[in-house]
């Protein structure tokens, strides 16, 4: 079955698809992805939480923590967030002039080429800026707005900048940028999956609360401890080691979200030495589902980096 053929029965919703039919259909889609690719794991793609930064998941932490949670509507955070970017990072020395020593001074094109992938970045963590602070005040935005205060001069790269940046949300920080009204292009953040948890503070944290339900479902709805740490690895968090964006993991995974019901905790039966393992909590059941999970998972394995929204609209406009 087709993930397109997937996607009409998720449109079609639950009143036309029985639940038990809909979750094996995902769940067999998922079995088919990675039997073509044995090395499709869940652990390869949430490494994407640093590659799709470049390896740099500091810069959004950065640029985010910089912008004002509050502030005039007319102010744009896409300034401020690429000045810290550009600050933060080491400087080129500067070159001879190259005029006096009779050089050509036109620009390489693999240079030029190197010089639009950055700006294309940077512009990325722009948008992610400043779709965050818009979800911090609960507002809409809107394709205009994008174009007008963040991409500017780089307009016919918009699907790739806002797919990027879409991926960005969802896999960070566990925002969904939803289309409210295509008609409008009128787009609105809520959590992933549903979830009211956020971590209440600058940096959203549900991103990688959905990752450790993501993890629980795939061990057979009961995660050993070990196993969850190897995955979390990948992504570049370590127990005991703090995060720019999640702080120090272990205290908010086996304290902050046991307390908040999200995870139950639990030493295995029997075990000696004495060894743990991870489940749904209450509130977890009670804000998702299996369905739901299986879905996320279905759409975070697929190899398009923009989303379909985004490749969509690229298709009429071409």
């Amino acid at each position: 079955m087709s993930i397109s053929h997937m996607n009409e029965l998720s449109k079609q919703g639950e009143d036309d698809v029985d639940p038990k039919e809909r979750q094996g259909l995902v769940e067999e889609q998922l079995l088919g992805i990675e039997e073509e690719e044995e090395d499709v794991t869940l652990s390869s793609s949430l490494s994407s939480y640093s590659s799709i930064l470049s390896d740099s998941p500091e810069e959004v932490a950065a640029a985010v923590a910089s912008s004002p949670p509050q502030g005039p509507e007319s102010a744009c955070p896409s300034l401020t967030a690429g000045q810290a970017i550009l600050l933060s990072q080491p400087q080129k020395e500067c070159p001879g002039n190259e005029d006096e020593e009779g050089k050509n001074t036109r620009e390489d094109p693999e240079d030029a080429e190197s010089s639009q992938k950055e700006a294309l970045r940077l512009k990325m963590v722009d948008l992610v800026v400043f779709l965050v602070v818009k979800y911090r005040k609960k507002q809409p935005t809107t394709k205009s707005e994008m174009l007008s205060h963040v991409i500017k001069e780089h307009q016919d790269h918009f699907p790739e900048i806002f797919g990027q940046a879409s991926r960005c949300l969802r896999l960070l920080f566990g925002i969904e940028v939803k289309e409210v009204e295509p008609s409008n292009d009128i787009y609105f953040l809520g959590t992933t999956l549903g979830l009211t948890y956020d971590g209440g503070h600058c940096l959203p944290k549900t991103g990688l609360l959905v990752t450790i339900l993501c993890l629980i479902l795939l061990e057979g709805d009961c995660a050993p401890e070990e196993e969850v740490w190897k995955s979390l690895n990948v992504m570049g968090l370590y127990d005991g080691r703090e995060h720019c964006i999640y702080g120090e993991p272990r205290e908010l995974i086996t304290r902050v979200w046991v307390r908040e019901q999200y995870v139950v905790y639990r030493q295995v039966a029997n075990s000696d030495p004495a060894r743990y393992e991870f489940l749904w909590g209450p509130r977890a059941h009670a804000e998702t589902s299996r369905l739901k999970v299986l879905e996320y998972l279905l759409n975070l394995k697929s190899k398009n980096p923009l989303s379909e929204e985004a490749q969509g609209k690229e298709e009429e406009e071409a």
